[in-house]
């Protein structure tokens, strides 16, 4: 652990901020960390707590998305086993839970994979390659 990081104090317009909680009408410290993160108006404040699936990126515009939707495709097709290869951390255990829950009402060959922080480090192990093997997996899915 680096114990040399301090916490950086990020100026704000107090102007800004109040005509936030005028219109919002929430706590004066919720604004003051809106106007901090560039949110100072009524609109977008709203998109903020508010999002709609049209103000998404588009996720095929990440590299080869058509390649990995296609082989995914694949393997529900084929009926393949498929392995979700989490991280210990709270993304990664996060983002293994929901794409099971949503895989799980499509496909039966599931099983996921969380390596352990401990013996395994960061990012893809030996270990979780093994166990897909193991298991007989045809697609590994990484998430993060």
């Amino acid at each position: 652990m680096n114990k040399n990081k301090r916490w950086e104090w990020i100026e704000y317009d107090v102007d800004e901020a109040k005509a936030l909680q005028e219109a919002l009408k929430i706590h004066p410290t919720l604004c003051q960390l809106l106007v901090q993160r560039g949110i100072t108006t009524y609109d977008q404040a709203r998109q903020f707590f508010r999002p709609q699936l049209a103000h998404l990126h588009d996720p095929f515009l990440m590299h080869d998305m058509d390649r990995a939707v296609q082989r995914l495709g694949q393997a529900l097709i084929k009926r393949q086993k498929i392995l979700l290869y989490g991280d210990y951390d709270v993304d990664g255990t996060t983002a293994v839970a929901l794409r099971y829950q949503f895989l799980s009402q499509y496909h039966d060959g599931l099983e996921y994979y969380l390596p352990s922080r401990y013996s395994e480090g960061y990012g893809v192990s030996l270990r979780g390659v093994e166990y897909a093997e193991e298991k007989e997996c045809a697609l590994m899915i990484v998430l993060d």
